[in-house]
């Protein structure tokens, strides 16, 4: 069974950094595309980054400041987010997709605010 757990989410000011945290289990996040969407009030869930053998593609708004990497030791991917803006605030979810099945985390919550 494949299951998802985000951490690292949080309170920081403008300007500021947090560091996204998905342990995977039931799958290698090596071998599949692994993504992170958010999710704000009051509108859909976006695609803000994903990542396969090392090939990573992000939403326009968060490039140069959101990275997406893998620890294949940890099976775990991280998102790695510096200069935060208030509209970054939402909540975070780690997927992936497995035999045509979407598989989603518990999500993350990350609030940007002075």
């Amino acid at each position: 069974q494949v299951q998802l757990v985000e951490s690292g989410g949080g309170l920081v000011q403008p300007g500021g950094s947090l560091i996204l945290s998905c342990a995977a289990s039931g799958l290698l996040v090596s071998s599949y595309a692994m993504k992170w969407y958010r999710q704000s009030p009051g509108k859909e869930r976006e695609l803000v980054a994903s990542i396969f053998l090392g090939y990573a593609i992000y939403k326009d708004s968060v490039k140069g400041r959101f990275t997406i990497s893998t620890d294949n030791a940890k099976n775990t991917v991280y998102l790695h987010m510096i200069s935060l803006k208030p509209e970054d605030t939402a909540v975070y979810y780690c997927e992936t997709d497995r035999d045509s099945q979407a598989y989603w985390g518990q999500g993350t919550q990350v609030t940007v605010s002075s």
